[in-house]
């Protein structure tokens, strides 16, 4: 059977969360802490939390260049919330060591929405998703001021980009991980399923 071993960046942030939800959505989820450890995953989830302590940590524990190889190479990966900003071939106003990962030509504006007393949640209408709208929790959230040629918007909430794919890179300003609803995280799965090789399977 095709089930796809998905990581999640175990470094900061809302790991268990999405470990519920991608396991929900018929992978094999597991978290991520070790360049051994991303060797063994076929995608990787970067949760949301605190973008910059997030890079800083991918740096200390040896992931960062591993990772960005991988990305590079074509493994599927999902950014949200502070995600999408490692996603992000640029940020608009990063702080002092802030590092990317890159993989998505955009330019992102961190904590774009507001501070945390400002979270809210939405309806989000996004492409590729069926059915009625995903719930978006909005926390600190980003969002993209703009995309390269290369890189499809998804989804945008008030004027705003919230949800990005190019290739194997997806991007998302929300947390859907927070809601019960694991139509993105299935999204995903078939991403990564999609992206194995048949010797791999």
């Amino acid at each position: 059977m095709n089930t796809p071993v998905i990581g999640v960046l175990a470094l900061q942030g809302d790991v268990r969360e999405h470990l519920i939800a991608l396991a929900a959505a018929d992978a094999v989820a597991r978290p991520v802490r070790r360049p051994e450890e991303l060797a063994e995953v076929d995608g990787l989830v970067l949760p949301g939390g605190e973008s910059t302590t997030i890079s800083k940590l991918a740096v200390l524990f040896g992931v960062m260049e591993p990772l960005r190889a991988r990305v590079r190479g074509g493994m599927p990966v999902y950014g949200t919330c502070a995600g999408m900003i490692l996603l992000a071939d640029k940020i608009l106003d990063p702080r002092s060591g802030q590092e990317t990962v890159g993989g998505i030509d955009m330019i992102v504006r961190r904590n774009a929405f507001g501070r945390q007393n400002e979270s809210f949640e939405a309806a989000v209408d996004v492409r590729g998703v069926e059915g009625d709208p995903v719930e978006g929790v909005f926390i600190r959230a980003p969002w993209v001021e703009s995309v390269g040629a290369a890189a499809e918007v998804l989804a945008e909430h008030d004027g705003h980009i919230v949800a990005v794919r190019q290739g194997n890179a997806l991007a998302t300003s929300f947390h859907p991980e927070l809601t019960g609803d694991h139509r993105m995280h299935a999204l995903f799965v078939e991403m990564v399923r999609a992206n194995r090789t048949p010797e791999s399977l």
